[in-house]
Protein backbone atom coordinates (compact mmCIF):
# COMPACT_ATOMS: atom_id res chain seq x y z
CA UNK A 1 0.00 0.00 0.00
CA UNK A 2 3.17 2.54 0.73
CA UNK A 3 3.91 2.01 -2.86
CA UNK A 4 0.63 2.67 -4.33
CA UNK A 5 0.36 6.08 -1.86
CA UNK A 6 3.82 6.80 -3.19
CA UNK A 7 2.87 7.25 -6.90
CA UNK A 8 -0.07 9.06 -6.06
CA UNK A 9 1.32 11.99 -4.29
CA UNK A 10 3.87 11.40 -6.50
CA UNK A 11 1.72 12.19 -9.22
CA UNK A 12 -0.34 14.93 -7.68
CA UNK A 13 3.15 16.54 -6.54
CA UNK A 14 4.97 16.03 -9.82
CA UNK A 15 1.62 17.78 -11.52
CA UNK A 16 1.98 20.90 -9.30
CA UNK A 17 5.02 20.75 -9.44
CA UNK A 18 5.16 20.97 -13.01
CA UNK A 19 2.72 23.47 -13.11
CA UNK A 20 4.72 25.98 -10.93
CA UNK A 21 7.90 25.84 -12.33
CA UNK A 22 6.19 25.85 -15.88
CA UNK A 23 7.24 22.58 -16.97
CA UNK A 24 5.43 20.65 -19.92
CA UNK A 25 5.93 16.94 -19.37
CA UNK A 26 3.89 13.92 -20.10
CA UNK A 27 2.25 12.03 -17.61
CA UNK A 28 4.85 9.23 -16.88
CA UNK A 29 7.64 11.56 -16.40
CA UNK A 30 5.46 13.60 -14.17
CA UNK A 31 4.77 10.89 -11.85
CA UNK A 32 8.49 9.82 -12.12
CA UNK A 33 9.55 14.25 -10.63
CA UNK A 34 6.91 13.44 -8.17
CA UNK A 35 8.08 10.26 -6.62
CA UNK A 36 11.54 11.58 -6.96
CA UNK A 37 10.82 14.47 -5.16
CA UNK A 38 8.97 13.02 -2.20
CA UNK A 39 11.68 10.69 -1.87
CA UNK A 40 14.38 13.56 -1.75
CA UNK A 41 11.77 15.74 0.42
CA UNK A 42 11.33 13.37 3.15
CA UNK A 43 14.82 12.58 3.23
CA UNK A 44 15.90 16.22 3.76
CA UNK A 45 12.89 16.85 5.91
CA UNK A 46 13.68 13.66 8.27
CA UNK A 47 16.98 15.09 8.32
CA UNK A 48 16.29 18.56 9.66
CA UNK A 49 13.53 16.91 12.12
CA UNK A 50 16.72 14.74 13.30
CA UNK A 51 18.90 17.91 13.67
CA UNK A 52 16.36 19.62 15.09
CA UNK A 53 15.11 16.84 17.73
CA UNK A 54 18.76 17.12 18.74
CA UNK A 55 18.94 20.55 19.32
CA UNK A 56 15.81 20.64 20.92
CA UNK A 57 16.62 17.57 23.62
CA UNK A 58 19.98 19.44 24.56
CA UNK A 59 18.14 22.74 25.34
CA UNK A 60 15.39 20.85 27.51
CA UNK A 61 18.48 19.13 28.97
CA UNK A 62 19.84 22.58 29.84
CA UNK A 63 16.52 24.02 31.02
CA UNK A 64 15.50 20.34 33.31
CA UNK A 65 19.21 21.13 34.73
CA UNK A 66 18.75 24.93 35.43
CA UNK A 67 15.05 23.70 36.93
CA UNK A 68 17.24 21.33 38.94
CA UNK A 69 19.38 23.81 40.74
CA UNK A 70 17.20 26.59 41.37
CA UNK A 71 14.80 23.67 43.19
CA UNK A 72 18.13 22.45 44.44
CA UNK A 73 18.87 26.82 45.74
CA UNK A 74 15.97 27.12 47.07
CA UNK A 75 15.67 24.06 49.30
CA UNK A 76 19.24 24.98 50.79
CA UNK A 77 17.87 28.20 51.00
CA UNK A 78 15.34 27.16 53.45
CA UNK A 79 16.98 24.48 55.70
CA UNK A 80 19.36 27.47 56.92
Amino acid sequence: MPVVLLIIFGAAAGFLATRIMDVRTDVPTTVAIGVAGALIGGFVLRFIAMIGGMAFGFVGAVVGAIALIWIWQWYRGRRK
